[in-house]
């Protein structure tokens, strides 16, 4: 039995991870959703639902009381490049908001998840294989919630004990949500361009490498660090994971092994490539491995063949 809130549940991850959690367990898998992002279809009939505002502390722990919720994961953010528009929100959402969920963590007990990401990284950490320990110094709004967000979820722990765990995900790849806004995504969007026979305007330039993953792993990921024996941990906010590393002609490539008169020219977006220049072209996952077993399950090929297939499959 296993009680979840997972805030945020209609957003690109919530709503895949929310229906892998009701998969898993039984219990209450409650599905916080703000008004506007209503549940529908499958994610609203499989489980209950409710409103949760990340940034009301009150409407938080009211949910958390009602369905006796023991774990939170909290996916309310604005995206990379979003976050550049909307700076002051992208705060108010990623950092007044985590502040209420770890404080109704303490009053009640909860253990807590908080996605990061590879945008913790800046223009002065290293770029190829960056270790787990290094520099983090991003100059995007998003960069610095995510550091923030890390920094304020491991002070949690060592200060009153709440057990706050996360990972810095890459670029997530799924055919389930469309994109969001993120920086990575011209990887999901270049799938829906080959399916349909169009040709791809790709806004992120050529040799622009990235770490990215397929969402199952991605939901994995999330799912295993919540149920991994804590006194491995030497680490907590934020193991650094991965799948793969490819540019926009290596993904391309990829892509024509299976549609081969897919064409692809560039259109470069001077805001998602400054973001994508600050991040790393690789990360290293080693602490990942050792200390709780993280191993990915798709590497790029596998990805395409999926990716081609499910969307198909959608009639896209």
């Amino acid at each position: 039995m296993k009680n979840v809130l997972v805030i945020g549940a209609t957003g690109q991850i919530g709503s895949e991870l929310t229906m892998k959690l009701r998969n898993l367990y039984s219990g209450n898998i409650v599905a916080g959703y703000i008004p506007g992002a209503e549940p529908k279809g499958e994610l609203k009939e499989s489980g209950p639902s409710a409103i949760v505002d990340i940034t009301n502390e009150q409407l938080i722990a009211e949910t958390v009381s009602k369905y006796n919720i023991d774990t939170i994961y909290n996916l309310a953010a604005l995206l990379s490049a979003v976050a550049e528009i909307k700076p002051q929100l992208a705060w108010k959402i990623g950092m007044d908001g985590l502040f209420n969920v770890l404080e109704v963590a303490r009053e009640k007990k909860c253990a807590v998840f908080t996605p990061s990401s590879i945008g913790v990284f800046g223009e002065n950490s290293p770029k190829d294989k960056t270790p787990q320990d290094t520099i983090r110094n991003p100059h995007t709004m998003y960069g610095v919630t995510k550091v923030s967000g890390e920094l304020l979820s491991d002070y949690y722990y060592v200060r009153f004990g709440v057990d706050t765990r996360s990972v810095r995900f890459p670029g997530l790849i799924s055919y389930v949500t469309p994109p969001g806004g993120g920086t990575t995504d011209y990887a999901v969007d270049i799938y829906y361009s080959a399916v349909r026979g169009e040709t791809f305007e790709c806004p992120i330039a050529a040799g622009t490498f990235m770490d990215m993953m397929y969402m199952p792993d991605g939901l994995r990921a999330a799912i295993e660090i919540m149920e991994a024996d804590p006194t491995k941990f030497v680490h907590r906010n934020s193991f650094n994971v991965t799948a793969m590393s490819f540019d926009p002609e290596i993904i391309a490539a990829s892509i024509r092994q299976y549609i081969p008169d897919f064409k692809m020219e560039y259109k470069v977006d001077p805001l998602r490539q400054k973001i994508a220049d600050s991040w790393p072209n690789s990360l290293d996952d080693t602490c990942a491995r050792e200390e709780w077993g993280w191993k990915p399950e798709y590497d790029l090929d596998s990805m395409t063949r999926d990716m081609l297939a499910k969307l198909r499959e959608k009639g896209i």
